[in-house]
């Protein structure tokens, strides 16, 4: 079935008025999603960014400039629709939705914050596993249903974003074990670490590595995650068993996109991922090569909140369009290539 659905959406593709391949990197777009919805002729509804907030015990150990205050406060900007994850929204028409998946703040109920929050912040994984595993199981669980909401209200093309100062030392130690990729070459700047920062944080991430050696993924993510990487991996493995298209923001949201696919029971989750842009976040690049993908912006961003995905979000819709409104060369009445 795949293969006749594949076949006819090249010859849709390379029927339109235009020499074949022309269109690049939105022809492969539109094949995607068409495979991804089982159509010819396929539709983005409701287009969603979700980004998770959590805290890390790791972030004690000054493995970023920015002390961990900054997660809360940076959850209070979003919700005030200042930060530039609320400007890529509303100019590229996405909904938005914030959620507090760990973060080491009481919140008291702010509107228009979902609360999903596992504990105030993950451990210190310098002295014991980040999660136990009955958390990352319910951050997990927590992500897959908050997707499946958003799913029965209409979307079917997701992005996920984040927020969690130490973030990005998470992100390394998840992609060196489960990627087996070297550790100093995943490991950057952050949120702005100099020379002698980044070194610093490696011996610290090294001796973390160190310290567990475990190889399973799901122990993988307990021991070195965070709330917010575990909600975005159980989304993203949410998102795929409902056929929907997944944008695929930075160097965090592509560590849980690692996690969801050596997680995800049934088939590699890779065939829903779009791959939005590649960080400038040291070991961003690493991994998307060992995926085999190729991002769609090369902007030098390393922001996260989902703004990866955000600004991709219209290439995605125009790979849509073309393939649904474009006139083939039977149509417009075009003599095509002898």
């Amino acid at each position: 079935m795949m293969d006749t659905l594949t076949d006819e959406l090249k010859n849709k593709i390379d029927s339109k008025t235009k020499p074949p391949g022309s269109l690049g990197r939105l022809e492969e777009i539109a094949l995607q999603i068409g495979q991804i919805q089982h159509t010819l002729q396929p539709v983005l509804r409701r287009p969603t960014i979700m980004v998770f907030a959590a805290d890390h015990g790791l972030s004690r150990e000054g493995v970023s400039p920015y002390p961990r205050e900054v997660t809360a406060q940076m959850v209070l900007n979003f919700l005030r629709g200042g930060a530039a994850i609320n400007v890529f929204c509303r100019q590229n028409g996405l909904e938005l939705y914030v959620v507090d998946a760990g973060v080491d703040y009481d919140f008291n109920g702010t509107e228009g914050l979902i609360d999903a929050k596992i504990a105030r912040g993950t451990r210190n994984m310098l002295k014991e596993p980040a999660m136990d595993r009955a958390q990352c199981l319910a951050a997990i669980q927590k992500g897959k249903e908050l997707v499946s909401r958003i799913y029965h209200q209409g979307c079917n093309i997701i992005g996920l974003g984040e927020m969690g100062i130490g973030n990005t030392s998470s992100a390394s130690l998840l992609v060196h074990r489960l990627l087996n990729l070297p550790l100093n070459l995943c490991t950057g700047r952050g949120t702005g670490l100099d020379d002698e920062g980044v070194k610093r944080k490696l011996q610290i991430l090294e001796q973390v590595s160190a310290s567990y050696p475990v190889k399973e993924p799901l122990e993988v993510l307990s021991t070195f995650g965070g709330f917010e990487i575990a909600m975005m991996t159980g989304a993203m493995m949410e998102a795929a068993s409902l056929d929907m298209v997944i944008m695929v923001d930075g160097f965090i949201a592509s560590a849980a996109a690692v996690c969801a696919m050596q997680l995800y029971e049934n088939e590699n989750i890779l065939k829903n991922c779009i791959f939005c842009h590649e960080s400038a976040e040291a070991g961003h690049q690493l991994v998307l090569q060992r995926l085999g993908v190729t991002p769609l912006l090369h902007l030098g961003m390393r922001l996260g909140e989902g703004t990866g995905a955000a600004m991709a979000y219209p290439v995605i819709r125009a790979a849509v369009a073309f393939l649904n409104e474009m006139a083939s060369f039977e149509s417009a009445g075009v003599a095509s290539k002898r």
